[in-house]
């Protein structure tokens, strides 16, 4: 999605340097995937070797002063959750932000992956509903493809707050293959408003937790 797969990672004296997606180095960012000799390679490790270098990344890894640290997290409540959380919780993590899809399937998962949070103690900042039907770019009708308001009721249902809804848009599954910037080119599409009323309603949640 940044263009970055090709880059390595060095060392200095505090750790790992991350690999920066631009020059004013605004983002960084730290994957398993820069340590592996080829990009299709498996990581085939059990558990404590993979919960090691979780806590690597966190602790091992010259961050310097963020904004944010965003741990993205594949879907369920596994023990690479459980290390996550435990090396982040001296730092006071903001909380979590689950996504679903609209389907029953997918919102029986993050319905876990609530109670994962609950009992680890862990503040959801909310719930997010994506491929939340397609709009279509030359009529603009909307299609509930997948049906819709799974993530909503859930998070009504848990008492959490609802995020948002992100349709379904090819011009944004395009930009994060080829690593565009999808704000800039696409400010007419219909996922644009919806991500920024989500991305606000996180930056106010969160500084109302740090204030």
């Amino acid at each position: 999605m940044f263009r970055v797969q090709d880059n390595d990672v060095h060392q200095c004296d505090s750790g790992w340097v991350p690999v920066f997606v631009d020059q004013d180095k605004s983002i960084s960012l730290m994957s398993i995937g820069f340590l592996l000799e080829k990009p299709d390679d498996a990581v085939v490790w059990r558990g404590p070797k993979k919960n090691a270098l979780i806590k690597q990344f966190v602790a091992d890894v010259a961050w310097g002063d963020l904004d944010f640290l965003i741990v993205d997290t594949p879907p369920g409540t596994s023990d690479e959750h459980i290390s996550a959380v435990e090396a982040l919780r001296p730092y006071k993590p903001l909380g979590a932000i689950l996504v679903t899809t609209p389907q029953a399937v997918s919102v029986g998962d993050v319905r876990r992956e609530l109670t994962f949070c609950k009992k680890t103690g862990l503040r959801v900042l909310g719930i997010v509903e994506n491929m939340s039907g397609f709009v279509c770019p030359h009529c603009s009708e909307c299609t509930n493809i997948f049906s819709k308001g799974g993530g909503e009721e859930l998070a009504k249902h848990a008492g959490v707050p609802f995020l948002g809804c992100v349709p379904l848009d090819p011009q944004l599954s395009q930009s994060l293959e080829e690593g565009r910037d999808f704000i800039q080119e696409f400010p007419k599409s219909s996922a644009f408003p919806a991500l920024a009323h989500i991305a606000q309603q996180i930056l106010d949640g969160t500084s109302q937790r740090s204030s």
